[in-house]
């Protein structure tokens, strides 16, 4: 905020302290509190001498007061903060004006503590918050790290060739080498050591990261739960299968043979959220993903508050500009088609729920993580419509299932539809004939070196 005049300086008091501008009666150890804030957030400006109220006070200023408040300041901040301070003078009494910059590398601390700028007032950081501010200040994600502990060895090649199968399918990236070479092209292999995001992405082993999901009938009464560990584009189509298990399926009838089904919740805003969930959670953090399902609302909370300087009014916009924490995870997952990169998720599931007419959805920070709630007053129906509350797989669902998973994994075999959506191999196949009797799917290349292409999902 750049200061020109003294009309300037009092329109600034007039309107009040803000996310960039605050008074503080003396230059107290509060004021070296809101400089760390500010350098820490987009900048600001500190007027000594102004009470809270915006009503002057003033202070004592000499020949050597500006000087001094700028060399203590560069003493007791690390890195040091070199400020700029003016005198002025109103209502014949003296304040000083303290502009402070975004610091470039950030966080700056005082004294050992980390502040950051929130709205009107300054919050103490989090350790969390302070190596993600750390992280963002030099364009790193904790994703991008190699760890001496993960090898080239850990990579599961199925996992890896059926994720350069679909990235090739969408044109996004061209993938046409070997394995570890088409890995070393994404960043994610260097010298036989994998990233974080590989080892989520393609590890052979189960990671440690969970997402514990679950049917509730209150807070208190789960009527079933299930642990997921899987990896990230495994654990994407789990989730969406075990949601779409236990949610609630209307059916218009039409007249025609087959029956039109409306689901509780549209299909493309529980897999948008679902997404979000995944891919941006902090996965430095030991705390698990958590989605409930309960009668009329579904919750997704995962670890880790919106990232950099991302607010939730902004999500409340279609032209918010999205902050990513795990840059080689939402890069593998643009890859592939699943999101767009540059954050039109939230606008998607906005568009999506459209036509619920009482749904709800909503977002919130809350305690160190994120909260969505998916949630109506009345399910979608039709003059047409009988509905029917199921727990377990029917035809239609399962033929959509069907269709999810080779969208998601084009490679994939009737023996792993089979085993992730809970039913025989035969009926598999009888929901394979007619998807193709109908020119839904179709088959390019032999059973063992084909890909799935999914032509109508209607």
């Amino acid at each position: 905020m750049k200061i020109k005049k003294m009309s300037d300086i009092e329109a600034i008091i007039k309107q009040g302290e803000s996310q960039t501008v605050e008074f503080k009666q003396s230059f107290d150890r509060e004021a070296f509190e809101t400089i760390t804030a500010f350098a820490n957030s987009s900048g600001g400006t500190l007027i000594v001498g102004v009470k809270d109220n915006g009503v002057i006070a003033g202070i004592t200023i000499t020949a050597e007061t500006v000087p001094q408040y700028i060399n203590q300041i560069k003493n007791s901040t690390e890195p040091s903060l070199i400020v700029d301070i003016t005198s002025a003078e109103i209502e014949e009494k003296n304040i000083l004006v303290i502009k402070v910059d975004e610091f470039p590398v950030k966080p700056v601390n005082f004294k050992g503590r980390y502040y950051k700028r929130v709205s009107n007032s300054n919050h103490r950081m989090t350790p969390t918050e302070i190596s993600n501010l750390y992280m963002q200040s030099l364009q790193l994600s904790w994703d991008a790290y190699f760890s001496d502990e993960k090898l080239y060895e850990e990579i599961d090649s199925e996992k890896v060739n059926s994720f350069i199968t679909r990235v090739n399918k969408t044109g996004r990236f061209s993938l046409n080498s070997t394995l570890e070479e088409n890995l070393q092209k994404l960043n994610l292999v260097k010298d036989g050591r994998i990233t974080n995001a590989a080892w989520l992405l393609f590890s052979k082993e189960q990671t440690v990261y969970n997402i514990h999901i679950g049917r509730f009938k209150t807070p208190s009464m789960i009527l079933d739960d299930k642990m997921i560990k899987s990896g990230l584009f495994e654990a994407v189509d789990e989730v969406m299968l075990y949601i779409l298990s236990h949610i609630k399926v209307a059916f218009e009838f039409t007249g025609d043979i087959e029956r039109k089904e409306i689901l509780e919740y549209p299909r493309e805003a529980i897999r948008e959220i679902v997404l979000n969930t995944i891919v941006h959670r902090d996965y430095a953090s030991p705390v698990d993903v958590q989605i409930k399902i309960f009668d009329r609302a579904i919750t997704f909370f995962n670890p880790g508050k919106l990232y950099g300087d991302l607010t939730i009014e902004q999500l409340k916009t279609d032209s918010y500009q999205s902050r990513t924490r795990n840059r080689l995870i939402a890069e593998a997952f643009y890859l592939t088609g699943d999101i767009e990169k540059y954050g039109s998720g939230y606008i998607r599931v906005r568009e999506a729920i459209k036509s619920y007419s009482t749904m709800k959805f909503e977002y919130q920070e809350t305690g160190d993580g994120f909260l969505v709630t998916l949630s109506y007053e009345k399910q979608k129906t039709t003059q047409k419509t009988t509905q029917k509350t199921t727990q377990k797989t029917t035809q239609k669902t399962t033929k959509q299932l069907i269709l999810d998973l080779m969208i998601s994994d084009p490679a994939i075999t009737r023996e792993d539809l089979a085993d992730k959506i809970g039913v025989t191999p035969d009926t598999i196949k009888q929901h394979i004939a007619k998807l193709k009797k109908d020119g839904i799917i179709k088959r390019s290349g032999g059973r063992k070196e084909g890909n799935w292409e999914v032509v109508s999902d209607d």
